[in-house]
């Protein structure tokens, strides 16, 4: 009777386990990565040109 009831017990925490790891999985594949957009190549010209000067 008592390894019945520990072996329940046992199922039930790693089937916890388990849907806590789906979960988790599940919210990092629905998270939106984002990234920053490329600068302009005439930002990047003038840049140049000012360290150019001295």
């Amino acid at each position: 009777m008592t390894f019945t009831i520990i072996m329940i017990i046992c199922v039930a925490i790693v089937l916890g386990v388990a849907a806590a790891f789906a979960v988790a999985i599940s919210k990092g594949y629905d998270y939106k990565h984002t990234v920053d957009p490329l600068p302009d190549e005439s930002h990047d010209k003038e840049e140049h040109k000012k360290s150019d000067v001295r």
